[in-house]
């Protein structure tokens, strides 16, 4: 019968049936301070599979901490098969700084995977996390937001050409599912190409914890607990109805033909018909109004929360829907 096994990472050790909480050393500071980033580290007393659960790639992204504090300190873990490695905020600097990016030359730490020791600053961060707390799991789920000024739909982004990624993510039990590669050093790009099957989850907006899609993203990874048997007591959810956008011609951000202040219509989540008004761009005396349609049948999984426009800056971002799905949401929604 197979033996639960340790995690191990450069500088420690945790044995079946422990718990550790440390503050891993990333990178340091001008005054070569360290910059630590928080890990917690639970090792069930039964084998089974290794989960890595990230958050805050993006330092103003806040809804998924939340997530991952909650998964590692709140849950009741002891039935816990296989290892679970839970971090918070990786891009700690950015996290301090409030901003999205590592604030040194402006680097996006989720385009510097899987890293590089002897790399840029972002690179050998990325390395850090990478190999000792990414590439060990076998499976990842990796939580963001939109950026400022914009705001999401709790939805999936996956590779569902790669069998387990396809069942993370339709076990997750989000209703869009968005079927990509990802961007060449994203996290899970990486992760998946480096044998770690990742998701990406989008949830709300930067700056803010938004408790219902916080509850709603629990509730996804604790389906992808029950799927791959790391909770006994967990089940798999149905999100009552689901679309998965595998096509490019199936999804297009609609953006501003005109500057001015915006009046949106209709909320991140929400289904139109084609044709529908989603928002209207008006001058500050409302003397020129520019509208804006839906192109095709769809459901907004981003929508713009800042209203003032330059023209072709984003305003929303629609995926279709066919027939089948549409019925289906109509009827969830009675």
């Amino acid at each position: 019968m197979a033996q639960p096994e340790p995690f191990t990472y450069d500088g420690g050790r945790v044995d079946p049936g422990e718990t550790q909480n440390v503050r891993y050393t990333v990178s340091e500071t001008y005054l070569g301070d360290r910059v630590k980033m928080p890990v917690t580290i639970v090792v069930g007393e039964r084998p089974g599979p290794t989960v890595v659960v990230t958050a805050a790639t993006h330092g103003d992204e806040l809804n998924g901490i939340e997530v991952v504090r909650e998964v590692a300190h709140e849950w009741d873990l002891s039935e816990l098969r296989g290892r679970l490695v839970c971090l918070p905020i990786l891009n700690v600097p950015g996290f301090i700084a409030q901003q999205r990016y590592l604030p040194i030359y402006d680097r996006d730490l989720n385009r510097a995977f899987p890293g590089d020791r002897t790399g840029t600053g972002a690179q050998r961060m990325a390395a850090r996390i990478f190999e000792n707390f990414v590439a060990p799991a076998d499976l990842g789920i990796d939580l963001h937001t939109s950026t400022r000024g914009r705001s999401n739909m709790l939805h999936v982004r996956a590779d569902m050409g790669d069998d387990t990624v396809e069942r993370v993510a339709r076990a997750f039990a989000s209703n869009v599912i968005i079927d990509s590669e990802g961007a060449e050093g994203t996290l899970r790009r990486e992760a998946t190409a480096a044998g770690t099957s990742t998701i990406t989850v989008e949830m709300g907006e930067a700056h803010r914890f938004q408790r219902s899609l916080i509850d709603r993203a629990l509730d996804g990874v604790r389906s992808v607990f029950a799927e791959f048997g790391l909770l006994e007591s967990a089940h798999v959810h149905w999100p009552g109805w689901r679309t998965v956008v595998e096509d490019a011609g199936e999804k297009t951000w609609l953006r501003a033909d005109a500057g001015g202040l915006v009046d949106v219509r209709v909320e991140r989540g929400a289904f139109v018909e084609a044709g529908e008004r989603i928002a209207t761009i008006a001058n500050p005396f409302k003397t020129s109004t520019t509208a804006v349609e839906a192109p095709f049948d769809g459901v907004l999984v981003g929508v713009l929360e800042n209203p003032v426009v330059y023209p072709g800056n984003p305003l929303c971002h629609i995926v279709r829907v066919d027939e089948r799905t549409r019925k289906a949401i109509e009827s969830h929604e009675r």
